[in-house]
């Protein structure tokens, strides 16, 4: 995979196309990674322990690591 956790990178295809963002997470065995801010989905929750109110919360998906592109700084 080239890029790494914690790399800037720029989204170039899919629903996101043009936005930047660091990698949070990076997983190698399916070549994804995931974003700050990029691909986001409504998620339903219950009340739990950690998450008391519930109801809809926002979870960044990964995405595939060919559909990003390293920024040099």
């Amino acid at each position: 995979m080239h890029v790494k956790t914690g790399d800037k990178v720029k989204v170039i295809a899919g629903k996101d196309k043009g936005k930047e963002g660091v990698i949070t997470k990076a997983l190698p065995k399916v070549d994804r990674v995931i974003v700050e801010g990029v691909n986001i989905a409504k998620k339903h929750a219950k009340p739990n322990q950690a998450n008391q109110a519930g109801g809809i919360i926002e979870v960044e998906q990964p995405i595939h690591a060919s559909n990003v592109k390293k920024i040099e700084e």
